[in-house]
Formats: structure tokens, C-alpha cells, sequence
């Protein structure tokens, strides 16, 4: 039975899955409210499965890139309960969750390739390419997004993007035949699912004491507001 996080986004979501199936889950698409709920929703699905921390086999954590606070906030839920309970941590990269998440639940074109965006300021988005098979086809980038970019893929290929992120590229992405974009789509800590238990069964774990988020950059402090 694993507990599963999910805070790179505005989404704040963690679920529970045993042998690979979720079981339980809660979440909540809002900024900022992360560290107030994140302790409370994990003591709620463990109720709501009449199960304790100790029935918990492994955590696992979404692992960025994102939001530089969501992030230091999800990943460090993660390793206190793992210290507290002596419990191995397993990491996803955020990216490859969201891709397989929309793989098993979205019915999507053969060959179709997805990508993955995440909002990281202006026209800038963290972002990579999946087949829907998992296999990384472009790495994971921040990009700044202008109307050539993925042209060379999308000659090719028919890509599917999606992803709060994504929505401010429509625009300058549309009009390519191959361009696909999937509304609606939210972080979720259901989507790790897959690639946690794959992670979990061939014993592929983090150390604790050393694991840190991938940023992928560096954290910028934005200015204060003037009253």
C-alpha cells in the first residue's frame, strides 16, 4: 500500500494505492494552500480505509520540475513521514506522471505523442515529449514557447498538449495540423500511480536523507507588493 503525493502545481492532491489501484484520494486545485491541507487530506484517506500510517508500505512524491514552494512542501510531507515511519520513498518525475495520467485516462490517437506542459512564468513552460508507452521522446526543458517550436516534431507527428501550461501556447500553436490540445486536464496524485508501483515492485527507491526536488531552475524570489 502506497501513499502518493502530488504538490508541483496549484493541485494539492495525495491518493493511496494498493497493488497498483487507487483505493482512496483527495485533492484541491487552489494556490497556496498546500501546506494547510496536504496533512489533513493524507489523515483523511487513511480514515476514510480504516487504515494508520504504519498499514503504509512506501511514499511516494511528485518530483518536479514545478512550483518551487508546492514542491519543498510535497517533498517534505514525504521524508518526514518516511523518517517517522521508517518507510522507503520512492520519486516520479512530474512530467512523466502527468503523461502517463492522461494515457490512462483520456481515449487518445494511436501514435499521438503527448506533451506535458507546466505554466513556469510568461511564455515559458517546463516541458517533454512521451509516447504513450512512458518512453521519453524530447527531455524535459523549460522552454519559451514561440511558433516554431516542437516544428520538427509535429512534421511527423500528431502531439497532444495539456497541462496548465499549455492553454498560453494555444495560441501560438493551433494552427498546426498536428497540434492537439486537451482542456481540463489537473494534476493528480492518482496519476502516479502506474509508474510508483513499477518503481515500487523492482525496489527502486530515493535516499532520503540526500532526495531534493527537481527545480530545473533556480528559485527567484518575486517582489513585494507595495501597499
Amino acid at each position: 500500500m502506497i501513499l502518493q503525493i502530488e504538490t508541483a502545481t496549484t493541485s494539492c492532491s495525495v491518493a493511496i494505492a494498493k497493488a497498483g489501484k487507487v483505493i482512496a484520494y483527495r485533492e484541491i486545485n487552489m494556490r497556496n494552500v498546500h501546506a494547510e491541507v496536504i496533512t489533513l487530506y493524507i489523515d483523511e484517506i487513511l480514515k476514510q480505509g480504516n487504515y494508520n500510517y504504519n498499514d503504509i508500505d512506501a511514499i511516494a512524491v511528485s518530483s518536479g520540475p514545478g512550483s518551487y514552494t508546492g514542491l519543498r512542501i510535497g517533498v517534505s510531507t514525504a521524508k518526514g513521514l518516511c523518517f517517522a515511519l521508517d518507510k522507503p520513498l520512492i520519486s516520479v518525475d512530474t512530467l512523466a506522471s502527468m503523461a502517463s495520467g492522461l494515457a490512462s485516462t483520456k481515449t487518445i490517437e494511436s501514435n499521438t505523442l503527448l506533451c506535458p506542459m507546466i505554466d513556469a512564468r510568461r511564455m515559458e513552460v517546463y516541458t517533454a515529449i512521451y509516447d504513450q508507452s512512458g518512453n521519453q521522446i524530447k527531455p524535459i526543458a523549460a522552454e519559451i514557447i514561440t511558433p516554431e517550436s516542437f516544428a520538427d516534431i509535429l512534421r511527423e507527428n500528431k502531439i497532444s498538449f495539456f497541462g496548465d501550461g499549455s492553454e498560453k501556447c494555444r495560441e501560438l500553436l493551433d494552427t498546426h495540423p498536428n497540434a492537439i490540445f486537451i482542456e481540463g486536464f489537473t494534476n493528480s496524485a492518482r496519476h502516479l500511480t502506474q509508474i510508483v508501483q513499477n518503481k515500487f515492485e523492482k525496489g527502486l527507491f530515493e535516499d532520503v536523507a540526500y532526495f531534493e526536488p527537481y527545480y530545473l531552475k533556480d528559485f527567484i524570489a518575486g517582489k513585494k507588493a507595495i501597499s
